[in-house]
This record gives C-alpha cells, sequence and structure tokens, in this order.
C-alpha cells in the first residue's frame, strides 16, 4: 500500500476513534472519518495480541493492506479509517477476507455507488 493511503500516527488513530462512526462484523470493525483535507481515503489496521503471535497479526495485517489496495478504486475518497481485526479473520481464505471488508465498508456507506 501507498504511503499516501496509510494512517499512521497515533494521533491519526486517537481521532478516529473518538469522533468517528463504526460498523462491524464478526471479522472486523471498522472505525470511520470524514477528512475532507485528503483528496483520497487513509487506511490504519490494529490487530491486537490476542489475534495471535506476530507473525500471525503481521500477515492478517499484510492481507488486509493488500485487499485495501486492489479495491482503492471503490472506496469512497476523503475518509480515514481504522480496521481493528477480530479472532475469526485469522482462519480466512483470501476470497471470504474480502467479502468481509466489503461488507463492512458498504454497511459503512464507504463504497462508491452507495449501499
Amino acid at each position: 500500500m501507498q504511503k499516501q493511503y496509510r494512517l499512521s500516527s497515533k494521533q491519526d488513530f486517537a481521532a478516529v476513534y473518538r469522533t468517528g462512526k463504526s460498523a462491524a462484523n464478526y471479522q472486523l470493525v471498522l472505525y470511520y472519518k470524514k477528512n475532507p483535507a485528503e483528496p483520497h481515503f487513509r487506511v490504519g489496521i490494529s490487530a491486537s495480541r490476542k489475534i495471535g503471535g506476530a507473525v500471525v497479526r503481521n500477515r492478517i495485517r499484510r492481507r488486509l493492506k493488500e485487499i485495501f489496495r486492489l479495491l482503492a478504486d471503490e472506496i469512497k475518497e476523503g475518509y480515514d479509517i481504522v480496521v481493528i481485526v477480530r479472532k475469526a479473520a485469522v482462519d480466512l481464505d483470501h476470497a471470504a477476507l474480502v467479502r468481509s471488508v466489503r461488507h463492512v465498508l458498504k454497511k459503512a456507506d464507504l463504497l462508491k455507488g452507495g449501499k
């Protein structure tokens, strides 16, 4: 994922948690906040130690970053998004994880073309 699409600072994460809205399914929780200063969306991914060891956490983060990179044309611009991974997401194959991401983005009305 290119640097311009990444949400990395602690302050950015805190702002999304504090003033953003959320949508969730069984595998993911998505916090999002409108950010008109950005010409595109930015994504940050959080995976706690409850998910598993470092290898497991980093693998799921890499998979989600790739999914967001592939879906970049379908996601509305001007949003900061924080994705929290739940334990159920670790066992999903790629297609199921893509469906889960699309589902939670659709619930949050962040896909172009509306709900």
